[in-house]
């Protein structure tokens, strides 16, 4: 009932945006020089008028966490959020077009984060709250800390905190820059490093010939760098394409991704295009 809720409530926020007027929102500014950064849009989201943006990725493959969880199939991910004075509000969702041993397409995750960002000086501060509403399995709840700071390679730490179905903390340490090309298009470079911390016999280790073994997992689990270009359109509009390359960290990270992946690999790439629009 709740994962069905969230759906109907992200199509309608999708859905408002053909009639919204962009003036309602306030005149959009061009970002400066090594801003989109983290710590930079914790101050944006400070401003006294509201923000509304909404995107959609269509990606090759649904990566998460190092988790493959699509095969074979195109996903689209639509995605609303609305800001403000620091605090957010953001509606995501996975439709997988041909969803792996159901060989039909399937709305299968619907997420809501709640969040507050604040900047002291260089440094960013943020809180959130994660509502999983998943298709298959049971839904599950994080809470989140992040810090960042608006100096270069914009190195930020988060940790979430799994409350409910998957008890257990996931450390994120991400560092990204964005290179000024003509005509306001970025290069957008991007990597990180994750730590996970199991407090449930759901995931564990697993040994070489991918046999699951007592102990929990706690360990390195995943690397992600991406490469991908901003190019603006228009006056809200832009146009993102990426490729991304996601791979374990250490053995004992290669074969629990391995033995919890849907094509037995531990290492994957993949790419897509978003189309953003923000107020």
């Amino acid at each position: 009932m709740k994962k069905r809720m969230l759906q109907v409530i992200l199509m309608l926020f999708l859905t408002s945006f053909v009639f919204v007027l962009p003036n309602a929102f306030g005149e959009e500014k061009p970002l400066a020089p090594g801003e989109g950064t983290t710590v930079a849009a914790v101050a944006q989201g400070e401003e006294e008028s509201p923000t509304l943006s909404a995107d959609v990725a269509f990606l090759s493959k649904y990566v998460w966490r190092g988790y493959e969880l699509s095969k074979n199939s195109l996903v689209i991910q639509p995605s609303v959020t609305a800001g403000y004075k620091g605090f957010g509000l953001n509606l995501w969702g996975n439709l997988d077009t041909d969803m792996y041993g159901y060989d039909q397409q399937k709305w299968n995750e619907t997420d809501m984060t709640v969040s507050y960002d604040h900047s002291f000086g260089p440094v960013g501060l943020g809180v959130g709250y994660i509502y999983y509403a998943l298709d298959g399995i049971d839904d599950t709840q994080e809470f989140y800390l992040s810090v960042g700071g608006d100096v270069l390679l914009a190195p930020t730490l988060t940790i979430y905190w799994d409350v409910d179905e998957a008890p257990g903390w996931y450390f994120d340490l991400g560092i990204s820059h964005s290179f000024d090309l003509p005509h306001e298009i970025t290069l957008d470079l991007a990597g990180s490093v994750g730590y996970y911390i199991s407090e449930n016999d759901g995931i564990v280790d697993y040994d070489d010939a991918l046999n699951p073994e007592t102990s929990r997992f706690q360990n390195f689990q995943n690397g992600l760098i991406s490469v991908g270009m901003t190019i603006p359109f228009y006056k809200y509009f832009s146009v993102v394409p990426m490729i991304a390359y996601s791979f374990p960290l250490g053995n004992a990270a290669d074969n629990m991704l391995k033995a919890t992946s849907l094509s037995n690999d531990s290492s994957h790439v993949f790419g897509g295009i978003t189309l953003s629009m923000a107020f």
